[in-house]
Order: C-alpha cells, then sequence, then structure tokens
C-alpha cells in the first residue's frame, strides 16, 4: 500500500528521540504540576485554553526561527540577527519618560563587550546576576547595543535554529511557552496507532513526532513530526464517521421504489428543462430512497443553481409512495419563501400542501397529518404537531439548527434525509464535517443565468453607485439595498435598518417607493412587505441580512452592501445571489471604507468577490482566509478543532486516513479510546 506523503524513506533512527519514557496518565493533570507555574500563570495559560499539560504538549508552533550564525562579540555586524555565547559583566534597569523600563545587560566573551538591551523585564535581575553564563540572539543596533530577540540560561530552547514560536498573548511571553513545552513534552502520549498500522504505512513514533514538532533540527523535520500528528487527528475523525454509517445502516427507511407517475407530470409543469447537475443528483436520490438504509446526503450548489427543484422530487418521492414529506427551513422567512415557490406547483399536482411556523393556528397544526408536504420552521417538531407518516426530510441551512431540533426531526422514525446548503463547501472540509454523508453537488447554474457584475467601491463613491442604482429603477428594475451588521441583537439591526431606510427617502432614494424588512416585523407584516416587492409595487427594499437565504424575486436586478467589508465572504456571497434571479444582466455594489483602512482580509474577500461568481472557488478562498473551524457554525463544533491538520494542505493524509478508517472501527485499542474521547462532546445527531 502507498504510505502517506512526506513519510516514506525516512529512517526511524533519524528522528529525535525522547529524553525520557512517556507518563500519559500525567497528560490530563493540570498545569501548575510543572515547575514554575503559579496561580497567576496558571490563570494566563488558560486565557490560551493550556490547562492541562497535554494542551502542551498539542501546542503547536506557528512558526520557527531561521538560522542563525553563531559570532563572537568582534564579530557582529550592525543589524545582522546573530547568536552569542557571552558571561554577564552587571545589570542595570532604567525607568523612561513613557513609564518603560530597559534592562541592560553589560555582557562579555574573550573577544570583547557589549550592552545587551530588554524592555519591560525587570524580573531578568535575578537571572542575570554577574558571572552568569547566557546566550543571546538578536542583533547589534547602530548605536552600539545588542537589541535581545530570545536568550538561554542552560538549555538551549529558544536561541537555537529553529526554535518553536508558540502563539502567545501580552501576559504570557513565547519564551515562557518553550519553558513550559519542555518541561510537559517528557510526557507525550503512548502512541494510539496499532504497530502494524505503523509499520505498513511506515510512521514514525508519535513521541519521535512531538519531539521533532517541538525541537526540530530542520524544517523538514518539523513538517514531518507535524505531519504524523495530523494523521492521527484526520484518523480518529475518519473512524468516527465511519462508525456513524455503520450505525445508520442498522435502521430501516421505507424503500420508495422507482420514480412514479408523479413525479413525470411534475417533470412536465417545470417551465424549463433540468441541467444535467441536477439530473445527476436526482439519480443518485433515486438510487438512496430504493433502499432500506436511511439516505442521509448533503445536496450543496451554488445560489440560484436550482436546489429546491430536487428537494421537491425528492420530497413528492414519499407523496407518491402514500407518505409525507417535510421541508424544514431555519427561519419563518426562508420557510415562507420555500413555501411560496412549491405550494402553486404542488397545488397543480393536487398534492396538499402546509406552510407550520411559530405563528400557525391551531387548527393549522391540527391539520398538519392529513397534509402530504409541510413547509416551516423548528416548529415542525415541536409538541403539538404530528407528522403521519415521515418518510422524506429535507433540511435547508441545516448547519444553522441545534442538535436538539435535528433529532426531534427524526426521533421515533428513520425517515431518508437530504441536507441543503447554499454554501459550497470545499472538499476537504466536506470530508471531514460532513464525513459521514454522500455528497451531492450542483455546480452550474441555469444556461440562461448571467453572471452578475460586482464592483467594489469607496465610502466617498457610494453617491455613483446610487446614480446607477436609481438608473436601474427609471428602467423598471428594482433593488435591494443591505444595511451594515452594527450589533448580533436582532432589535438593534432593526433600529439601525429603520433609521437608514429613512435617511435614504430623504436622500438618495427621494421620490421612489422603498420598503423595510428585517427579522423584527411580525410574519404577516413580512408576508405582506414581500408580496408587494415581487408585485413592483415597491422599487426598493431596504433590509438586514435577514434576506440572505431564500429570497426569490426576479425583477430585482441590483443590490448596494454598505459596509461591505463588515460582512463574511460566505455571507456576501449568499447576499449577491439574491439579484440575477431571471435572465436580466444583475449587478452586486459594495460600498466599504477606504482601501488603506481596511485589513488584509477585507480586502482579499472584496477581491474574491469581485473577480469571481463560483462559490466553490469562493469557499476556497475562504477556507484559506478563515480556517476550517469557522466555516459552518454550529454543524463542526468539536470536529475541525484540529491541532496540527491544515486542510488544505493535507488533502493526501485526509484521503488516506478516510480509506483506512473503515478497516480501524472495530479496532479496541488505544485509537478507539482517542475516537470515545474525541467525538464524546459531539452529539451523534451533530453528524447527521
Amino acid at each position: 500500500m502507498e504510505a502517506p506523503v512526506g513519510f516514506a524513506g525516512v529512517r526511524a533512527d533519524s528522528w529525535p528521540r525522547p529524553r525520557a519514557f512517556p507518563r500519559p496518565e500525567s497528560l490530563d493533570r493540570t498545569v501548575d504540576v510543572l515547575p514554575g507555574v503559579g496561580p497567576a500563570v496558571k490563570k494566563r495559560l488558560a486565557k490560551l485554553g493550556l490547562e492541562r499539560v497535554g494542551d502542551l504538549v498539542s501546542y503547536a508552533p506557528f512558526r520557527y526561527e531561521e538560522p542563525a550564525d553563531e559570532k563572537r562579540i568582534s564579530e557582529l555586524l550592525i543589524d545582522e540577527e546573530a547568536v552569542v555565547e557571552v558571561t554577564v559583566e552587571r545589570f542595570s534597569s532604567r525607568r523612561t519618560r513613557r513609564r518603560l523600563t530597559v534592562q541592560t545587560a553589560v555582557v562579555s566573551d574573550n573577544t570583547g563587550q557589549v550592552a545587551a538591551v530588554w524592555f519591560n523585564q525587570p524580573w531578568l535581575e535575578k537571572q542575570l546576576q554577574p558571572g552568569t553564563a547566557i546566550r543571546l540572539r538578536g542583533r547589534l543596533q547602530r548605536r552600539g547595543e545588542f537589541a535581545v530577540k530570545t536568550f538561554d540560561v542552560g538549555d538551549l530552547s529558544a536561541t537555537a535554529d529553529f526554535a518553536p514560536v508558540y502563539p502567545a498573548g501580552e501576559e504570557i511571553t513565547p519564551k515562557k511557552l518553550r519553558e513550559l513545552v519542555g518541561a510537559a513534552l517528557p510526557r507525550s502520549a503512548l502512541d494510539p496507532l496499532p504497530a502494524e498500522l505503523k509499520e505498513r504505512e511506515r510512521l514514525p513514533q508519535r513521541a519521535d513526532a512531538l519531539w521533532a514538532l517541538h525541537r526540530p533540527r530542520s524544517l523538514e523535520e518539523a513538517e514531518r513530526g507535524r505531519m504524523r500528528l495530523a494523521f492521527d487527528e484526520l484518523l480518529v475523525l475518519q473512524v468516527g464517521l465511519a462508525r456513524r454509517r455503520l450505525q445508520r445502516e442498522a435502521e430501516i427507511a421505507p424503500s420508495l421504489g422507482p420514480a412514479g407517475e408523479l413525479v413525470g407530470l411534475y417533470r412536465e409543469l417545470l417551465p424549463f428543462r433540468l441541467t444535467e447537475h441536477q439530473e445527476r443528483a436526482i439519480a443518485e436520490l433515486d438510487a438512496d430512497l430504493a433502499r432500506t438504509v436511511p439516505m442521509q446526503r448533503l445536496l450543496q450548489g451554488d445560489v440560484g443553481s436550482g436546489k429546491t427543484v430536487v428537494a421537491l422530487y425528492a420530497l413528492l418521492r414519499a407523496v407518491e409512495n402514500g407518505r409525507q414529506g417535510a421541508l424544514m427551513a431555519p427561519t419563518e422567512t426562508l420557510a415562507e419563501q420555500h413555501f411560496l415557490t412549491i405550494e402553486p406547483i404542488c397545488r397543480e399536482l393536487g398534492v396538499p400542501c402546509a406552510l407550520l411556523t411559530s405563528s400557525s393556528t391551531k387548527r393549522e397544526r391540527d391539520a398538519a397529518p392529513a397534509t402530504d408536504i409541510l413547509v416551516g420552521t423548528h416548529a415542525l417538531i415541536q409538541e403539538g404537531v404530528e407528522l403521519r407518516d415521515l418518510a422524506v426530510a429535507v433540511v435547508d441551512e441545516q448547519h444553522r439548527f441545534g442538535v436538539e431540533q435535528r433529532r426531534a426531526l427524526a426521533e421515533g422514525r428513520s425517515p431518508h434525509v437530504l441536507h441543503m446548503t447554499a454554501t459550497p463547501i470545499p472538499r476537504t472540509l466536506a470530508l471531514t464535517v460532513y464525513g459521514d454523508l454522500a455528497v451531492s453537488e450542483i455546480s452550474k447554474p441555469p444556461a440562461n443565468r448571467k453572471p452578475i457584475i460586482t464592483a467594489s467601491v469607496t465610502e466617498e463613491r457610494s453617491a455613483a453607485a446610487y446614480t446607477r442604482l436609481r438608473k436601474h429603477l427609471d428602467a423598471g428594475r428594482q433593488a435591494y439595498v443591505v444595511c451594515p451588521l452594527i450589533e448580533e441583537s436582532e432589535t438593534s439591526q432593526a433600529r439601525a435598518a429603520e433609521v437608514e431606510a429613512e435617511r435614504l427617502r430623504r436622500a438618495e432614494l427621494r421620490g421612489y417607493r422603498v420598503g423595510l424588512l428585517h427579522g423584527r416585523l411580525r410574519p404577516a407584516e413580512r408576508r405582506e412587505l414581500m408580496a408587494k416587492f415581487k408585485a413592483r409595487e415597491l422599487d426598493v427594499l431596504v433590509a438586514t441580512t435577514v434576506i440572505e437565504v431564500g429570497v426569490d424575486v426576479p425583477n430585482a436586478t441590483i443590490m448596494i452592501v454598505q459596509e461591505a467589508d463588515r460582512f463574511g465572504l460566505a455571507q456576501l456571497h449568499q447576499l449577491r445571489g439574491r439579484v440575477g434571479r431571471a435572465g436580466e444582466q444583475s449587478y452586486c455594489l459594495l460600498i466599504s471604507r477606504a482601501r488603506d483602512e481596511l485589513t488584509d482580509a477585507a480586502a482579499a474577500r472584496l477581491e474574491a468577490l469581485v473577480r469571481t461568481n463560483d462559490g466553490f472557488e469562493l469557499a476556497e478562498v475562504d477556507l484559506e482566509l478563515r480556517g476550517g473551524g469557522q466555516l459552518l457554525g454550529t454543524r463542526q463544533s468539536g470536529l475541525t478543532d484540529l491541532k496540527f491538520a491544515q486542510l488544505r494542505r493535507d488533502r493526501p493524509l485526509l484521503e488516506r486516513a478516510r480509506s483506512l478508517a473503515p478497516d480501524l472501527v472495530e479496532d479496541a485499542g488505544p485509537l478507539a479510546d482517542d475516537v470515545e474521547k474525541r467525538f464524546a462532546t459531539v452529539e451523534p445527531e451533530a453528524l447527521a
């Protein structure tokens, strides 16, 4: 079998050897068992998430010091980083006018003397007594002082070539972290992987890998150590997901057989031909629905790619088999939009369809068992709503649901479940966060959709943006203006949106019909407002991010997003997807602060939006900018808090771990313990 990239050809005896036998039982002890950790240091470490000895052992450096020449004092050159081994002659400390302190140690070797300088480290006086041998790393400055970057008294952990640099806070120095990691390292955990697997895959020992990570002799050695530790993480994750798949296969779902007459009529009703991608997704659905194993499939596609058409197909497959289908959305706005889209089609097909939200009456709830297709929010699964014979459930934007809500949907039944997301997921993330689901992709929109033209302008040019918007309005088109995210509070967002809408009515949009949509409106008010906008009784809809998903008004062809630099990339792409819903050319104008005021990440987000409409490409950019642990909200909590693995770089390791996982599901050794521990804080329903 092919070994994971990076391990082949590396001799076992070429790794740095641990200086003590591992004591894994001590990894669970709190950090104050280590020398130099009192209550104050313990509290500071906790702010970095370092509470146990094992946390320190697993605290990965984010970079390593480049090699520096070791020189004598007489050989030092100005502004060149170097290392010197010297003896302290005398030490002094003084306070500056800016309330800083400067520590100076006159140090010497057999070629001369130099004044070594630190800032705000008064405790050095106790360490640097005259006669102390010390190793310094730093630069000789023009005024003749040696500015100290790192230093060692005894163990060479800070000044050595490739010394690790750890993420640190203001209250604890990188040097202190090096010392504590060094103290924790001899307690490295025993190896969780079976010996046969390590031999076959030519893996280094885990303890060796940890020493290579924290005390490397080269950058290549550090990377090989990281890769072994990353492989462990990914293998634990994939074995846990493989276990979930096996558990699901023990459940029984209704077999829906081949597609029938009802879905044939549905196809004839559609005013367009399904795309190649939609047809492929439907074929994959049909194969799943024919089995008695509950379907767990993720349908992902870009905004406007036609996922709802496929979702309704799945629901109708349940109905034509005499069973019930349900579509659950995270917000009332999105549930209402789905209902408005599918109810007219269901009516023509003679299929009863109802909307259930928290605003629904008791009569509407009581009628639920007799309804073939139910569309709603979490109200679908609340007490008092009976689902007669649920065979297919569609969960839209399901990462926005809580674990309890997902559990309640399937409680007491084993329906086929189709998860939908309009936030394209990078392949590497899909293998981790959604690793237990089959994935269908609709990666291209219908052929009549034109790419949305996106431009980024600064606040000074916002007047020109509104001039362009008014031209579209005068031509009979409609527009959105998205207000910035002021605070997390929905009430505060609503208030800010109200103020902005009133300002626009008096200024840039004077004379136009302006509506306001936010999350604090009552459902009846929101439905009435959206109906007016869709009927072209309003020209502009000023809105908060409540329109991020679901709103579908084909005549809306231009959007202005105010303070766009404050939004995430995925959110901006979702917002942009509210225009361009028909064949007309559409535009999105992103208004932001001046370029020199933007962070690098904000500038990169805006540039990416202007460059491409491809949600899958943007998802990769988002993964690069934000990392895997933040992309999907609560969905991946406990799963992608990876310490060593880097999803984009480690794709080969991820693929290898996935291929090996099925053979390790029954393993009862230390690997199984790690899987249990890793998944103990993750509800099984969070993976379904």
